[in-house]
């Protein structure tokens, strides 16, 4: 019975239908059948972030992101061959004088942040991406601060989920672990990271079983330990699905012991320069209005990065009682596909995040906002940022926050 029931699944996964862009050649991802491209619901109203003494008094402005077009999708040969193809502002990167990356790091460098690790030895250890909720009756969530790197990305309803990357540092706490989603499927590959998460959609739980990175998942779906149910009295909202973490240092005990907690194998790294490039546009806040939920980030000259606030409350980590602090926030529009997959009994589709090939970016970096192009041409590839003339757009060296939206995503707003 148990094999009649992969090999359905296997046919729900594998038939493929619509037009949705073909992925690289080795990805390991599946292209689901879909429906219409999910349209996200303007919010009935702009809401502006808390008044706080950091916070100007500056009447949001409404701003077009550049290319709303769908983006082209280069398509990668697989990793035996001996040449890639990719578009032609792509063929030549020049190299900047301080740049930290892509290729050479130095000594000691987190090539997830451009920044001295505090002991080397963490570098020859994995990442681990962790799937954490968002939603509003769980914050403050804990230790999305002790991240390197964090995405935010739309699920059923308009809320978001968050997947949070850990490698520099670890948290003796982090959670509320939740369910994985498709997009999933493509964020442990690019930083060769193991994946700890709790719950999945029959289909998506099968495609993680036969995903390259399956011996390195850590989660009760398929029978793991490693997590504890821990209630919040004081949260008079909570749910039972809500009261579930884990901690990185039981985790890459659990990886050590699979023999998994190894050096990772990063392919074209991000890159980073500790100073601004020429020709940003002055923008102290921005405002992402999801259809269910809003993220604003405003810049701190005193702290060198941007606080969050979430639904117009300061975002805190609960571990610390800081305020989210991140030196990059980078948006990154990316077609999203309606599957056949259901995510709920309320029959939400399952989003389609299309995160390979090529598109629109905006990487806000000290106070500065500069337009380029995100890519990515193969499946173990990180997303790296060209300026329209493929020039390297570095990130500032520090931890990056990205901003997952549609292609044709209109609810964004900067304060000068």
């Amino acid at each position: 019975m148990r094999i009649i029931t992969l090999l359905l699944f296997s046919l729900l996964v594998l038939s493929a239908c619509g037009n949705a862009p073909t992925p690289p050649a080795d990805s390991t991802r599946t292209l689901i059948p879909t429906t219409s491209p999910s349209e996200a619901t303007p919010s009935a109203a702009t809401t502006s972030a808390a008044n706080t003494e950091i916070i100007p008094t500056t009447t949001l402005v409404s701003i077009d992101l550049p290319s709303a077009e769908t983006p082209t999708v280069a398509i990668a040969p697989p990793r035996t061959a001996a040449v890639m193809t990719p578009s032609p502002s792509a063929t030549t990167i020049r190299l900047i004088h301080g740049l930290i990356g892509p290729f050479d790091y130095g000594e000691g460098i987190n090539p997830l942040t451009g920044q001295v690790a505090p002991n080397p030895e963490i570098l020859a250890r994995r990442p681990i991406a962790i799937k954490i909720s968002n939603n509003a009756r769980v914050r403050p969530q804990a230790g999305i601060n002790s991240a390197d790197l964090v995405f935010e990305h739309l699920t059923e309803g308009g809320i978001t989920r968050l997947t949070a990357i850990f490698y520099g540092r670890d948290s003796n706490k982090v959670g509320s672990i939740r369910s994985g989603r498709l997009i999933d499927l493509e964020l442990p590959i690019m930083y060769d990271a193991a994946f700890a998460y709790s719950g999945s959609s029959a289909p998506l739980r099968l495609m993680f079983l036969r995903s390259l990175f399956f011996d390195r998942i850590i989660s009760p779906d398929f029978a793991h330990g490693g997590f504890e149910r821990i209630s919040n009295p004081a949260n008079p909202n909570e749910r039972v699905e809500d009261t579930l973490y884990t901690d990185t240092y039981l985790l890459r005990w659990m990886l050590d012991q699979r023999g998994l907690d190894t050096s990772p194998d990063f392919k074209h790294g991000m890159s980073f320069h500790p100073d601004s490039p020429e020709g940003g546009a002055v923008v102290n806040g921005v405002e992402i209005l999801y259809p269910a939920t809003s993220a604003y980030w405003h810049y701190s000259t005193n702290l060198s990065g941007y606080l969050r606030w979430s639904d117009g409350i300061p975002h805190l980590d609960a571990n610390t009682g800081s305020q989210l602090l991140f030196q990059n926030i980078v948006v990154v529009r990316a077609p999203h596909l309606n599957t056949e997959i259901i995510e709920d009994s309320g029959g939400s589709p399952s989003i389609q995040i299309q995160i390979w090939g090529e598109g629109p970016v905006s990487l806000y970096r000290d106070g500065l906002r500069f337009d380029g192009v995100w890519r990515r041409l193969d499946s173990r590839e990180m997303l790296t940022f060209f300026t329209q003339e493929g020039e390297i757009l570095p990130l500032s060296p520090g931890k990056t926050f990205f901003q997952i939206v549609p292609v044709d995503f209109s609810e964004l707003f900067e304060t000068p």
